[in-house]
């Protein structure tokens, strides 16, 4: 298998090229579990489809392939980007693609994901952000930003064509540096999103290499100034993997409650979640699905939908789809939040969680997980925000359920009688197994590993292994609580057919199946 000690010796290469030389391989990289292939079209070119492509395996100075096989999936990413996943295969050999009946594509530059800086923006203030992989930093801690700069350049091997830039905070995983006049100017004179493209930045620690780095400096705003009056006064953020079955019911529940904008972060997920977003959008929601394929970087996530979230949303909520805002008062989520945030310097409102269990179910409940689960742990669990975004700190640092503000703005906590979430934690073992695959967050350990086995991300008493227990469905069970469920069952339960609206669309795609 490819591993971190033998990806320096890959390439991409290519045979004779009969493809259209402007589709090309940008860059590659190298995860864990797959290889991530960038491709890069011209705006008037055909995308490929997952059957024009193959994964191709040579041995050095070889054109023949030792082995071809399909792509895990190929997607499509903003700014005329493609990425093509492709499986991680033998060592020794050499990873390419090729379009069927038509030549291998012209090759890129391959890097690793455990050192790489990946994705970076301009803010309003026209400092620089970048998101990087490697640089090791405890959570939740500002470091010495003397010891950071950014670097730009069309090529950064290239040191006489590098502009460098002071950091101006670095925390976890983002770097902020104060942006070089002459690359605003450029970014400013040029708007055409190949131009903008072009330009790479990375960061450097003193006394160390420069990082490697696929991230293209790109203006993120219009307009240096936030709108007087924006769009939507309730939005949300989360970061999901393989959830599509349950999106429906947490965009429709959450819409009524008062929520008006979804910014979905897609983090490698080979469900059909592309369709179950498009037949929301088809509904009216506004849904957007961003691909976000970096593994474990759900604060640096989070971070970088506030920044996207400022011009449009006047408050922003970061939950999971497994979580659900429940109002006891029977007022709207918009409501509670306007009451909540009347001193002008609120700017993150903390809503305690419960923990839901199986509730006595084995089998995936079929009106949906708020009228399924209605047992729970007694003690609330760690708190989830709803934040003003233009009043989080310039270093960006959150851990997950809440942010750093700026100087003049605090949090207040949520009274449970007024707003809870109801976390449906411990759902029937078919689903809550998949929670051994990989953990999200940056600072969390994967379950399968013997490091912080007493987190309270963790379920307790599991171990390591996906081995269901024998009383699964039984345990976290201390309180009944049908609040919600009840509620939902009043409100949105169809008189006639005696269906819920997500449960028709399930009872749909059941159908397909026979």
């Amino acid at each position: 298998m490819i591993t971190k000690r033998n990806i320096p010796a890959m390439e991409a290469i290519s045979a004779e090229n009969s493809v259209t030389p402007a589709i090309s391989i940008r860059e590659t990289v190298i995860f864990p579990d797959q290889a991530l292939v960038f491709l890069k079209y011209p705006p008037s070119a055909a995308l490929f489809t997952k059957d024009d492509i193959n994964c191709t395996y040579l041995l050095p100075n070889s054109s023949r392939p030792q082995l071809e096989l399909s792509p895990s999936s190929v997607d499509y990413d903003y700014g005329n980007h493609q990425i093509v996943r492709c499986p991680l295969e033998p060592r020794g050999l050499i990873l390419s693609l090729a379009v069927k009946h038509n030549g291998n594509l012209t090759p890129g530059p391959m890097y690793r994901w455990d050192s790489l800086a990946y994705e970076a923006m301009i803010d309003r203030d026209n400092s620089t952000i970048v998101f990087v992989k490697g640089l090791n930093l405890r959570s939740a801690r500002v470091a010495d930003s003397s010891r950071f700069k950014c670097l730009y350049g069309w090529d950064l091997t290239k040191p006489k064509f590098v502009l460098s830039a002071k950091a101006i905070s670095v925390a976890q995983e983002i770097v902020r540096c104060r942006t070089p006049l002459s690359i605003l100017n450029r970014l400013q004179r040029f708007t055409s999103s190949s131009f903008n493209d072009s330009i790479k930045v990375s960061v450097r620690v003193t006394g160390q290499r420069t990082l490697n780095s696929i991230a293209r400096v790109k203006r993120q705003y219009g307009s240096e100034q936030l709108p007087r009056e924006k769009q939507h006064e309730l939005c949300v953020c989360t970061m999901l993997r393989n959830q599509a079955r349950f999106l429906r019911e947490w965009v429709m529940y959450h819409a009524h409650v008062g929520v008006q904008r979804w910014f979905i972060y897609d983090n490698n997920s080979d469900d059909d979640i592309e369709g179950v977003v498009e037949s929301l959008v088809d509904r009216s929601y506004k849904v957007t699905r961003h691909v976000w394929p970096w593994i474990k970087t759900q604060e640096a996530g989070f971070a970088h939908c506030a920044l996207r979230a400022q011009d449009s949303c006047e408050w922003v909520g970061f939950i999971d789809v497994d979580e659900f805002f429940h109002l006891p008062s029977g007022l709207s989520l918009k409501d509670v939040v306007a009451n909540a945030a009347r001193p002008s310097e609120v700017a993150e409102l903390r809503v305690p969680c419960h923990s839901f269990g199986p509730s006595g179910l084995k089998k995936v409940p079929m009106k949906g997980v708020m009228a399924g689960y209605t047992c729970r742990l007694a003690a609330p669990e760690r708190h989830k925000s709803i934040v003003k975004p233009e009043a989080l700190n310039t270093s960006l640092i959150n851990v997950v359920h809440h942010f750093h503000l700026k100087s003049g703005f605090r949090h207040i906590n949520m009274n449970r009688s007024k707003v809870v979430i109801n976390h449906y934690k411990y759902q029937v073992w078919e689903v809550f197994k998949e929670k051994f695959y990989r953990r999200v967050a940056t600072y969390v350990s994967d379950w399968q590993l013997e490091r912080n086995v007493g987190s309270k991300d963790r379920a307790p008493g599991l171990g390591t292994k996906a081995v269901e227990p024998s009383d699964w469905s039984m345990r976290f069970c201390e309180v009944k609580d049908t609040g919600l469920r009840d509620r939902i069952l009043k409100t949105f339960i169809d008189p006639e057919t005696s269906l819920l609206p997500w449960e028709d669309h399930q009872l749909d795609e059941r159908s397909k199946m026979y």
